[in-house]
């Protein structure tokens, strides 16, 4: 594979492969990224994570060369990705989250072709595209149409069509979403893979909590098209200091509940029929917890303490939780 010899940009490092200053997009009124900085070490899995229509996909489509941006600037590689799309375009994988895959065609068929796109000789397209497929899984079902595959096939596949040109950047955009666990499953192993055995630097753009916790080394968090917090998984967690006590409760106590739990902690985000705190303490406060909301009648249906979380994190930067996440008991 071909070296890139990178290009220093202002004062940043010589290993940063992605990075953005100001970067912003709006559709008339709506500015769905507004002005954010980013930056990714070569070989780095970096997790933008947000709510759907936060603007991840928006930030990926500029990256990528797909958007033009129409506020401040991005660079892949040290390749500008306005004036220089063809120079990113040659580094990159893309696998989108609604990627068009011809339906008729067989898996092989599509790598074959994709393979051609790149300019790859035939004899080497044909040994890579049978690799691939082997990897993600596929090769008994490499000549069938790709119309009857499951959908975790066809993100499966979508990985392979991203990897045929052996990109040193991968822009996987919900990669995992509508897949159910086993799936899901085998595709974080082998985004793992990538990024151990062949140092791929990995954008991933998710709205699932554990799957950013699990995969990514530096989170993002975007809400509303600006970035909210960065930082490691466990340094965004650590962030947060007191672990989340959610208590069920009846609505009608809800008032009464929170004036008592103001005492222990500050308030956090919860669903209906809920009240959290970020109790001071620990676990060694939850027995006085329960024991005071009884003395003043409110009756503890269900009580939960989590460490903190990424939906804490979230929770505390935005004021509310992410769709959809809900902390296990």
């Amino acid at each position: 594979m071909q070296l890139i010899a990178w290009k220093k940009i202002g004062k940043l490092d010589m290993t940063e492969v992605i990075e953005a200053k100001g970067l912003a997009r709006s559709f008339g009124d709506l500015v769905a990224v507004d002005g954010i900085d980013l930056s990714v070490s070569e070989g780095e899995v970096f997790g933008f994570l947000g709510p759907n229509g936060a603007g991840k996909s928006t930030a990926v489509r500029m990256l990528t060369t797909l958007l033009s941006p129409t506020g401040g600037q991005a660079f892949v590689g040290g390749h500008d990705v306005v004036k220089n799309a063809s120079d990113v375009r040659k580094i990159i994988g893309v696998a989108l989250q609604d990627a068009a895959i011809d339906p008729l065609m067989t898996g092989r068929e599509l790598l074959k072709l994709q393979a051609v796109l790149h300019g790859i000789p035939r004899p080497s397209a044909r040994k890579r595209g049978s690799e691939l497929l082997e990897r993600v899984g596929l090769s008994a079902a490499a000549d069938r149409r790709v119309g009857t595959y499951s959908g975790g096939m066809r993100r499966r596949l979508d990985l392979a069509l991203s990897l045929i040109h052996e990109p040193r950047v991968l822009f996987l955009d919900e990669p995992t979403t509508g897949l159910d666990p086993t799936s899901r499953a085998a595709l974080w192993e082998e985004v793992r893979r990538l990024n151990s055995e062949f140092g791929t630097t990995v954008f991933l753009t998710t709205q699932y909590l554990e799957e950013a916790d699990e995969l990514a080394g530096r989170i993002a968090i975007i809400d509303f098209g600006k970035i909210v917090r960065e930082g490691s998984p466990a340094e965004l967690k650590d962030s947060i200091g007191a672990p989340t006590l959610r208590i069920d409760i009846d609505p009608q106590n809800l008032d009464n509940a929170q004036s008592v739990l103001s005492g222990f902690g500050i308030d956090r985000p919860a669903r209906d029929g809920r009240v959290a705190i970020g109790l001071d303490g620990g676990v060694a406060k939850v027995a006085e917890v329960v024991s005071a909301l009884e003395e003043h009648g409110v009756e503890v249906l269900h009580l939960e303490l989590d460490a903190p979380s990424l939906d804490d994190v979230f929770a505390e930067a935005t004021g509310r939780r992410l769709e959809g996440a809900e902390p296990s008991a």
